[in-house]
């Protein structure tokens, strides 16, 4: 008898589901909302010191609107998925 008999087999609750795709999604998309979140604030800190210190702040008014715009468009994306049903283990 070889070592192949100790081996585990997967079973079938351990491979992964459509449901668990979904979750996993909805993870992924909190995890890119709030990466845009900390870059939109430190963005909004860097806009404003510019304005007070009489800076140019156009460029960074631009980047601005656009990590707002794409936070925006992943919370729009966000809301359209299910919502979650199992919570992560580990």
């Amino acid at each position: 008898m070889s070592g192949s008999d100790n081996r585990r087999r997967a079973s079938p609750a351990t491979k992964p589901d459509a449901g668990n795709k979904r979750v996993r999604s909805a993870e992924d998309f909190d995890i890119i909302i709030g990466f845009l979140a900390f870059w939109g604030l430190v963005l909004l800190v860097a806009t404003v010191s510019m304005e007070v210190t009489g800076q140019p702040a156009l460029g960074w008014a631009l980047g601005l609107l656009a990590v707002v715009l794409a936070l925006w468009g992943m919370l729009r994306l966000r809301s359209k998925l299910p919502r979650r049903t199992t919570r992560r283990v580990g």
